[in-house]
C-alpha cells in the first residue's frame, strides 16, 4: 500500500503471502476458474528493475518484475476477494495490521482516561 498497490490479482495464493498483503492493506484477488483469466488482458511485458535495497551499500542486488498495461480500454472481469475471515476483513477496512493495531491501542487510551 506504501508503493501504490492497491490490489493483487493471481491465480492463487500461498496462505502466507495472501495474509501478508492483507496485512499491508492490499486486497488479494484470485481470478475465477476458466477462460476468462486468459482473456482478461492482464498480459503485459515485464521488465527487470533493480529494488531498492540495491541502491543501499553492500546490499545485494535483486531482481523485481514490473507489469506494464497494454490494453487502452477497461476489461471487466469477476475475480474472488480472498479476505477470508474476519479479523483479515477489520485489518483491511482499517489499511492493513499497522493501522489497526494503533487505532485499537489510541482507542483503548480514551477509554482509560
Amino acid at each position: 500500500m506504501l508503493l501504490g498497490v492497491k490490489a493483487v490479482i493471481a491465480e492463487s495464493f500461498e496462505r502466507i503471502h495472501r495474509s501478508n498483503l492483507i496485512g499491508m492493506g492490499v486486497l488479494p484477488l484470485q481470478f475465477l476458474p476458466g477462460p476468462e483469466r486468459a482473456t482478461a488482458g492482464t498480459q503485459g511485458h515485464r521488465k527487470p528493475s533493480r529494488s531498492p535495497a540495491a541502491a543501499m551499500p553492500r546490499a545485494r542486488p535483486s531482481q523485481s518484475r514490473q507489469r506494464r498495461q497494454v490494453v487502452a480500454k477497461p476489461v471487466e472481469f469477476e475475480a474472488r476477494v480472498r479476505i477470508d475471515t474476519p479479523k483479515e476483513r477489520d485489518y483491511y477496512r482499517h489499511g492493513g495490521i499497522l493501522h489497526y493495531v494503533l487505532r485499537q491501542l489510541a482507542s483503548a487510551g480514551r477509554a482509560a482516561a
